[in-house]
């Protein structure tokens, strides 16, 4: 039986940002943002990329979609590296992914009624007609939960939950394979996530779409993602299904995420682990082990080798000496 080809490949992706100073604006060094990436993402999947603030997961999804250039590094959609085409060769790809940007308001072109903002992408790659693209923008505003007759609103008269699902429109206007989705519900009231976390696993399950859900929020995370990647300061340290991360997390990192997550129950009494120390700079990060500087159970070896991500269980890799 042959495998089917994953919907996404990523493989040791990196993005480096140069730091120039002085006149003659010379690099004088490198932000190390992401910094040898690897996983893949199957048709109807979903994986949950998860981190503190600055770890370089938006910097990730944005590389992947090519909205960034990457430094090195493969990511093949369909079986096709898109890494190192041109714009023009890169143009088809473009239909197959799609990104929703975390603020609602920001990502919508304030000039642009609601429906001219679901239809461009239409426009762009080949509906030229404007009955047709109209019809088509009719059926998604339907479909996401909104009404025909606020195609002609501007963005500014949706609240933000409706700003979104206009965002989660356009992502679905050309038919998309992959849907990268950069914290799009953390600038939500928490009914409204819900709301917006239900829909996207609705149109999941229609159209077999693949998901890469970039978000801090584990407890969303959780509800949606079929597997997890953690990431610290650039690099992934676990990679599981959303089960073994939560009940069997075997990076120190993760242990401690996942105990500073609330738990709803005042009976519950949970052990906090409280990391010592500030996330170092992605200027300069540590050597070896990236998380040593701030890791309980750090030995000599962590300071100076740097862990690989290794298979310790059926579809469980971890980045530890200790594992």
């Amino acid at each position: 039986m042959v495998e089917p080809v994953p919907v996404l490949e990523v493989t040791d992706l990196k993005k480096h940002f140069p730091i120039r100073k002085g006149l003659l604006r010379r690099t004088v060094g490198q932000v190390y943002a992401v910094d040898g990436v690897s996983f893949t993402i199957n048709e109807g999947e979903t994986l949950g990329l998860v981190g503190e603030s600055g770890c370089g997961k938006s910097t990730a999804g944005r590389a992947i979609l090519r909205l960034i250039e990457p430094t090195a590094g493969t990511v093949k959609m369909m079986g096709r590296d898109i890494a190192p085409l041109s714009k023009k060769e890169l143009r088809p790809f473009r239909q197959q992914m799609q990104i929703v940007f975390q603020d609602p308001f920001s990502s919508l072109n304030p000039r642009m009624t609601a429906g001219d903002i679901v239809g461009e992408p239409l426009y762009v790659h080949g509906v030229k007609g404007s009955k047709e693209r109209r019809e088509q923008v009719a059926a998604l505003f339907a479909r996401v939960g909104l009404r025909q007759a606020q195609m002609a609103n501007y963005p500014h008269q949706f609240s933000g939950g409706q700003r979104q699902r206009i965002g989660i429109a356009r992502a679905l206007a050309l038919g998309p394979k992959l849907i990268v989705g950069d914290e799009p519900v953390s600038a939500l009231d928490v009914s409204i996530q819900a709301q917006v976390i239900n829909l996207l696993q609705d149109l999941q399950r229609e159209r077999r779409l693949s998901y890469l859900f970039i978000s801090h929020n584990l407890a969303v995370v959780e509800h949606i993602s079929h597997r997890i990647a953690v990431m610290y300061l650039g690099r992934i340290v676990e990679y599981a299904d959303t089960r073994s991360i939560f009940v069997r997390p075997q990076h120190p990192y993760t242990e401690a995420l996942l105990s500073a997550v609330p738990v709803p129950d005042p009976a519950v009494k949970r052990q906090k682990r409280v990391l010592q120390g500030d996330v170092p700079s992605p200027v300069n990060p540590p050597a070896g082990c990236h998380f040593h500087t701030r890791c309980p159970y750090a030995v000599a070896r962590c300071k100076v080798e740097t862990p690989l991500l290794r298979e310790i269980a059926p579809g469980h890799h971890v980045s530890c000496h200790l594992r």
